[in-house]
């Protein structure tokens, strides 16, 4: 069995996630700011203008307090013009750094579906798997609900990069990758591992509803360049158990599956060991 690849390290996605929450939180209470102190303003300037112009209008006067009274309007309206145009600049800020944070919030999702997608077959990867193992036990140990892992492992995996060459072996990887994906349920999970191993976590699944999903797996075929050769495979598999920890999990669907490799070594179509 092929060991699997150490990941790389990554920016941690609850970080990212926090820093981009805070910045949402500064923007919208920037726009509130912005909004309350508009509000503010024009009706300081309405009031303004009420008491400039009710004098006028009940004395008949032309002046108060020295100023004409259409400078003093002329004075006011402007005033409310520039308010309004540092307004609509603030407005157009508070946009520009919603766009920002959107965009680097949408970078931020693609860079955590990186890290969990293996990009060859488009199977979720083992960090990923480590995550959703942990939390089906968790449900398995709290409700009581059945759950059982499969490790599956391609056999004569690498006659095939030496004969046909790595194009050929990615190909059967995919081509594997694809038949877990039609033989499991919906709510299953397929995982590439690393190398030539996978991984299926099947919640509410017992050793009888496997045998099904493994029936629909079945023997397969890949054709590469006018030539056919068989899909060799073999399977190990862990029912839970009160008390059991994901490692130990893994660590017996491991143990089965290397007994699954030793007992039908160089069979076109392996017979899955139960532990």
């Amino acid at each position: 069995m092929n060991t699997h690849p150490s990941q790389p390290n990554l920016p941690s996605a609850g970080a990212r996630d926090q820093e981009i929450e805070d910045n949402l939180q500064k923007i919208e209470q920037r726009d509130w700011w912005v909004w309350a102190n508009s509000i503010f303003v024009m009706l300081l300037l309405t009031g303004a203008l009420i008491s400039f112009a009710l004098p006028s209008l009940i004395q008949g006067a032309t002046t108060f307090f020295r100023i004409k009274f259409t400078e003093a309007v002329f004075g006011l309206v402007s005033l409310v013009v520039v308010f309004n145009v540092y307004t609509i600049y603030q407005q157009v800020l508070i946009k520009r750094l919603r766009r920002q944070l959107a965009e680097k919030q949408n970078h931020s999702m693609i860079l955590r579906s990186l890290a969990m997608i293996d990009a060859l077959t488009g199977l979720y990867n083992r960090r990923f798997a480590e995550q959703r193992l942990a939390a089906e036990v968790a449900r398995s140990a709290r409700k009581g609900h059945p759950l059982t892992i499969v490790l599956l492992d391609l056999n004569e995996f690498k006659p095939i990069n030496d004969t046909y060459g790595h194009a050929a072996g990615d190909v059967v990887l995919q081509e594997f990758a694809a038949a877990l994906n039609r033989a499991v349920r919906g709510g299953d999970l397929v995982v590439r591992m690393g190398g030539d191993e996978f991984l299926l976590i099947l919640p509410e699944c017992n050793h009888a509803q496997l045998q099904l999903v493994l029936d629909r797996l079945g023997p397969l075929e890949v054709v590469w360049e006018d030539r056919s050769f068989s899909i060799k495979y073999s399977v190990g598999w862990k029912e839970y158990a009160s008390g059991d920890q994901p490692e130990t999990m893994l660590a017996a669907a491991d143990q089965a599956l290397y007994a699954s490799k030793r007992a039908t070594k160089n069979l076109p179509l392996s017979d899955s060991v139960p532990v």
